[in-house]
């Protein structure tokens, strides 16, 4: 994985295992990238065929989804595509959102490197200015563009706007190909292209952030239309699991994004579907009305109890409600029913530590070696096995840990800090102690610079004192 791609995913390990509920805590969690493994899974179901028909491995693409409410997605180097919520809530039904999906997987199919800079927020902003102007004149008003392009960056503009619009036709016919050979409709990646085509004429402050980067014109609509409405799976319908599925998606969304009483009132007690009583347990959870919220959770299990994600919501209504000992049954349930989830193994783990039982720290040390075999780059999960080997006594795990939770989150200085001070306290005939040099190899340090300061560390050691991992003489 490469700098990016491992940068970004540091981003989504660091914000909570267990579903939404830490990243929308404050607004210190704006803007950041969430995780839910139900929503994940099923995007990731819809999304993987129609990789595979584009030649990409669906292993390598990263999938993230941002807390944001503005209607946004993006793709960029490192194979990774991020949607904002805000996006998934306007689309009106899973082939839409599919549709968004595969264009985004068409910009990385095509290489298309200089959206990079598109992403860039500190150049964005004049660059796009500039687009803005470029459209207005376009779209029959020349006044307003004409303020726009008042500068010497006129024709460069110009051209990275074409370059951008061939890029976005090039993304279009990509992604419509791609979704036709998994025997899925273009269709909606059309209608939402439509449904949003008027915001190209507006002012800066009301166009969607998405068409900001992702400029419209009639012309590129009518170029994706035709192929798509030619294509043998145009009048493909999602199926009614499918159609299930994204109101499960839009309800879980809202319920833990909207203020608990907008919740309640969104989805009242006459509303008796199964994702509107999901997000009123939700809501109830939100509200702190904590028996309501479990008693419509155990409704909602009593029709599908082999549902890892209800049990994992259970279990984490019971941990915030300070009773991890009482969660760890419906973790364990969830693990048991989906074992190849790491967040499902994390809030696991997490319940166990919580307990401040010592018996409960060696099965929570096994879930989370698990949970990192899987997931290397999960910040909660580095830290919390920190803990755990803390709690056992065990310096030099509980730093090695702390070094990889520092790798994963991209502070290479501080990472080496503790690798060295674990190497320092593991058995040098250990894998610990070999994983403890290689954080410090990959932070630019080599061979010799660590024989050097073992030399140096030796040249301070008292006489008579052993270093650690060293056999004593005869």
């Amino acid at each position: 994985m490469n700098t990016l791609a491992r940068v970004v995913s540091r981003l989504v390990a660091s914000t909570t295992a267990a579903a939404f509920a830490l990243a929308v805590a404050g607004p210190a969690s704006a803007q950041g990238a969430i995780r839910d493994t139900e929503i994940e899974g099923i995007i990731r179901e819809w999304t993987d065929p129609v990789l595979v028909t584009m030649g990409l491995d669906p292993a390598q693409v990263e999938i993230l989804l941002i807390n944001d409410d503005s209607l946004n997605a993006f793709a960029t180097r490192g194979r990774i595509m991020g949607v904002n919520t805000g996006l998934i809530l306007q689309t009106k039904n899973p082939n839409e959102l599919l549709g968004v999906l595969a264009h985004e997987a068409g910009h990385i199919k095509n290489r298309h490197t200089l959206r990079d800079g598109a992403q860039n927020a500190g150049k964005q902003p004049f660059f796009m200015t500039m687009a803005l102007g470029a459209l207005a004149i376009a779209a029959g008003q020349p006044g307003a563009g004409a303020a726009l392009l008042g500068s010497g960056q006129y024709f460069g503009t110009l051209g990275a706007l074409r370059y951008m619009q061939s890029q976005e036709g090039e993304a279009d016919l990509t992604g419509a190909r791609a979704l036709e050979a998994a025997g899925e409709s273009g269709r909606g990646l059309v209608t939402f292209f439509e449904n949003f085509r008027s915001q190209e004429v507006f002012s800066d402050a009301r166009r969607y952030p998405y068409f900001r980067s992702h400029p419209l014109s009639g012309q590129r609509i009518e170029a994706l239309r035709r192929p798509v409405e030619a294509a043998a799976h145009y009048n493909h319908q999602d199926s009614p699991e499918r159609m299930a599925e994204h109101a499960l998606i839009l309800a879980k969304i809202h319920a833990f994004m909207d203020p608990p009483n907008q919740t309640l009132r969104d989805f009242p007690a006459s509303a008796t579907d199964y994702p509107s009583r999901y997000a009123r347990a939700i809501g109830y959870y939100r509200d702190g009305q904590t028996e309501r919220a479990i008693a419509g959770v155990d409704a909602l299990l009593a029709e599908k109890p082999e549902d890892p994600y209800l049990w994992e919501l259970k279990g984490q209504i019971l941990f915030e409600e300070g009773r991890p000992g009482d969660a760890i049954d419906s973790h364990a349930r969830a693990v048991a029913l989906m074992p190849e989830a790491p967040l499902l193994r994390i809030n696991l783990a997490h319940a166990l530590i919580e307990t401040n039982d010592p018996a409960n720290l060696d099965r929570a040390i096994i879930e989370l070696k698990t949970a990192v075999a899987r997931e290397g780059d999960n910040t909660l999960a580095w830290r919390l096995l920190s803990q755990a080997f803390a709690a056992q006594g065990k310096e030099g795990e509980a730093r090695l840990a702390s070094a990889e939770l520092y790798f994963a989150a991209g502070d290479d200085r501080q990472a080496t800090q503790f690798a060295l001070r674990a190497r320092n306290m593991l058995d040098r005939n250990t894998i610990e102690w070999r994983r403890a040099v290689d954080i410090v190899l990959a932070s630019g340090a080599t061979d010799q610079d660590i024989q050097d300061l073992d030399r140096r560390q030796e040249n301070r050691r008292p006489t008579g004192v052993i270093a650690p991992g060293a056999t004593p003489s005869a």
